[in-house]
């Protein structure tokens, strides 16, 4: 027993054990003497434990199996869990758990080295992609989405600027004789900040003074209070994150109501400036295919299609790192209950499920096929076939087509 009893807190150092609540704690030491759980099994179940209590699901004693060989506990319970964790998720009696009302947050400016254009941190040749160029204007975001990856990568409650940001664009060279799609919305929400430390000065005059370049703003925020009081480059496109409101209630904290973000689309439209919507991601729940469908509709009703760039499909795709960060908090989100099935390296819904949500979107907006831009992010080659009946060849040729319908509508010469 003694023996066990250290190879039992060996294996439980460095795992959510002691994030558990007490009495859970106490059932799984309980179970693991008697049953004598090896390291990689005891893991497994503290995860269980740790993932139910997050989704507010039922608790690990309740769905403990009964039985005095280990093996059949531990396949039984397995079972147990991935049932739970493939039913469809509901909000229905979900509540929220250490959500803040409001966001605190640091600022800090740095001069960082080197300059923040790049490609798009998730481009890869496994799935399909628009080849887009990021500007880290700041470094992390106030909103909380549960799924964001963000979180994984910079501190949550600091938000850093850039010092030389402004000096930097000035100084950037580019190609005049080729078109550019560059994006600030990868590394931090592109307009909750507003002009804080002049970064939209920066960015407007960079817009101005690059007339071959299509600069994206993409936002979950309402603020849109620089933009209605300025002149807007006609190569700016500003673009919203949706989500239907039972997502952004529990998953999308701290962020503009389904609304308040439509309302702010319009304002925009109604000065000229043009605008995307991006549904990433698609979140599959009880009855999500017709809420869905409303969010669809309420943009054909309120907008016209030539007053819209593009529109964007994805959906839940997770790295390790982003799990374990998840895993880490103390609060609750239902984000990672799905099923995870391989997406090229990292996991994601199952492909049956891509296809009835990108296949349902897609045909929602079947008014505005041919007249606005649709695209999958990060999905693999075929799945545009699936879905949407066509696929391109090469990332090369997916971002011809966009730069191209985008110039179009922004009514830009076409240089690449």
């Amino acid at each position: 027993m003694n023996q066990y009893l250290e190879k039992f807190n060996s294996a439980t150092s460095n795992t959510f054990y002691k994030k558990l609540p007490d009495d859970e704690q106490s059932f799984i030491k309980e179970k693991s003497l008697q049953l004598k759980f090896s390291h990689q099994e005891l893991k497994q179940i503290i995860d269980m434990a740790r993932d139910l209590g997050m989704w507010d699901e039922k608790r690990i004693m309740e769905i403990f199996p009964d039985h005095e060989q280990k093996k059949v506990v531990f396949t039984r319970l397995r079972k147990a869990y991935e049932d739970i964790r493939n039913s469809p998720n509901s909000y229905k009696n979900f509540e929220l758990k250490n959500i803040p009302k409001e966001q605190k947050y640091t600022f800090t400016t740095e001069d960082k080295k080197g300059f923040g254009l790049g490609l798009c941190p998730v481009a890869s040749e496994k799935t399909r992609c628009c080849n887009l160029l990021t500007l880290d204007a700041v470094e992390s975001c106030g909103f909380d989405c549960s799924y964001c990856s963000i979180q994984s990568f910079y501190n949550q409650n600091t938000i850093t600027f850039d010092s030389g940001f402004k000096d930097k664009l000035l100084n950037l060279k580019l190609d005049k004789g080729k078109t550019y799609h560059i994006g600030t919305g990868q590394s931090s929400d592109s307009l909750m900040w507003g002009n804080r430390e002049g970064i939209l000065d920066a960015l407007f005059r960079f817009a101005k003074e690059n007339p071959n370049v299509i600069l994206e703003f993409k936002t979950k925020s309402d603020n849109i209070k620089y933009f209605l009081e300025n002149d807007v480059p006609k190569n700016i496109i500003c673009t919203y994150s949706l989500n239907t409101q039972t997502i952004i209630d529990n998953e999308e904290h701290l962020t503009a109501s389904l609304n308040k973000r439509v309302a702010a689309a319009r304002k925009l439209s109604d000065k000229g400036v043009k605008v995307g919507f991006h549904f990433h991601p698609i979140v599959e729940y009880e009855n999500y295919l017709s809420q869905y469908k409303e969010v669809y509709d309420k943009l054909i009703n309120e907008f016209l299609a030539d007053e819209v760039a593009l529109i964007s499909f994805g959906t839940l795709t997770f790295i390790k790192p982003v799990i374990k960060q998840l895993r880490n908090r103390e609060f609750r989100t239902k984000i990672t209950q799905i099923p995870h099935a391989d997406a090229s390296g990292k996991t994601s819904y199952p492909d049956t499920t891509k296809i009835e949500m990108f296949r349902h979107a897609y045909q929602s907006f079947k008014p505005w096929h041919r007249k606005v831009f649709f695209y999958l992010c990060m999905e693999e080659h075929q799945m545009w076939e699936k879905t949407f009946g066509y696929q391109y060849s090469t990332n090369n040729d997916f971002e011809r087509a966009m730069l191209s319908s985008y110039a179009n509508k922004l009514d830009m010469e076409f240089l690449l």
